[in-house]
């Protein structure tokens, strides 16, 4: 029983940590904007990423919504520093 609490906890951090990571974004998507643009490559990659575990989070026979709401931040804040950086 400690287990299985102590991992449901630790999905939901991870769950913070992850969507703060990509919250982390704004930043590069403010400078992206001001005019010093940075290098589209990573956060394209990290939101095909995001969306990838999101379809398999959501699409597996018994849903994994921690891991869903985990990467849905990266495939908005991704795109949205993809597109400014172009």
């Amino acid at each position: 029983m400690k287990k299985k609490r102590f991992i449901r906890y630790l999905s939901w951090v991870a769950t913070a940590m992850a969507i703060m990571m990509y919250v982390s974004y704004i930043p590069q998507i403010m400078d992206n904007l001001s005019g010093s643009k940075g290098n589209p490559i990573q956060p394209l990659v990290a939101a095909i990423n995001c969306l990838l575990w999101v379809i398999y989070a959501l699409y597996k026979d018994q849903r994994d919504i921690p891991v869903a709401l985990a990467n849905f931040p990266g495939i908005i804040f991704g795109l949205i520093a993809f597109l400014t950086a172009l």
